[in-house]
């Protein structure tokens, strides 16, 4: 997907202002029809793939039934889910929030068909570090391989909710009517700081799916989600790119931290 974005660097400015005050933002046509489209009957695939290799797609725990579908591990599925999560609109946006060393902690799709519910409100921030929340260390970039909107199962977010620091700031009451969706066209990106409190959307369509993936990406300190090392063949992994295999935390020094030579070393 080399060259899939309609987004320059520049571009990206009002962007990441709107990312830093109100914690989310939506950055249409990053990829083109054809593009979302080859991406959309790649993630069906693999949702096909990781059910006839046993792995489970509908998470109890987590969602209401199985019109909730789940596919997990899709950087191990196709090649076309590593180019998008160190797609260079994705990696400008982590960056300029995380700084230039970070993780990729997941990568999952969330496919709401009719009849899916909404799951528990959360902030996936809370999912990994503890309370206070002073500053950002976990960030999702959400494709949209279909369009999103509030009747086929949109994300629903809190307003506001980025500046909530202790879970006592979270309202006793009245949550509910306070979320929002985020609505985008497909081909859009969604990237949305790990503090806000959010859960999906219902789908009450009668035919149409809302088809998401999650990049999760978090500060370096924080223990990733997959184990990558495990989860990636020794043929993907070899043939990821020196500045891949430190994001998803597979290289020798991954985690040890970059030093400014002195200026009287030698």
């Amino acid at each position: 997907m080399a060259g899939a974005s309609h987004t320059t660097e520049q571009d990206l400015s009002s962007y990441r202002a709107h990312l830093k005050e109100e914690g989310w933002c939506v950055i249409p046509s990053v990829l083109d029809p054809a593009q979302t489209a080859s991406a959309l009957d790649a993630l069906w695939a693999a949702k096909a793939s990781s059910a006839a290799r046993g792995d489970d797609t509908y998470l109890p725990f987590l969602d209401p039934n199985a019109s909730n579908v789940r596919v997990f591990y899709l950087l191990e599925l196709d090649a076309i889910f590593r180019s998008l999560i160190q797609h260079p609109t994705a990696i400008q946006m982590v960056q300029s929030v995380l700084g230039s060393n970070f993780l990729i902690s997941n990568f999952t799709a969330n496919i709401a068909r009719p009849g899916s519910k909404s799951m528990g409100l959360h902030s996936d921030q809370s999912l990994v570090s503890p309370e206070p929340w002073f500053g950002v260390t976990a960030l999702n970039v959400i494709w949209c391989l279909t369009d999103a909107y509030f009747e086929n199962g949109a994300t629903l977010f809190i307003p506001g909710s980025n500046k909530w620091r202790w879970r006592d700031d979270i309202p006793k009451t009245g949550v509910k009517e306070m979320l929002r969706p985020f609505e985008a066209k497909a081909g859009s990106v969604i990237v949305m700081d790990g503090r806000v409190w959010h859960t999906s959307g219902a789908n009450v369509t009668a035919d149409q799916d809302r088809a998401l993936l999650f990049g999760y990406y978090t500060a370096t300190f924080l223990r990733q989600q997959v184990n990558w090392t495990r989860k990636l063949s020794p043929e993907i992994q070899e043939g990821l790119s020196e500045e891949m295999r430190e994001w998803l935390g597979v290289s020798t020094l991954a985690s040890l931290p970059c030093f400014v030579p002195r200026p009287w070393a030698d």
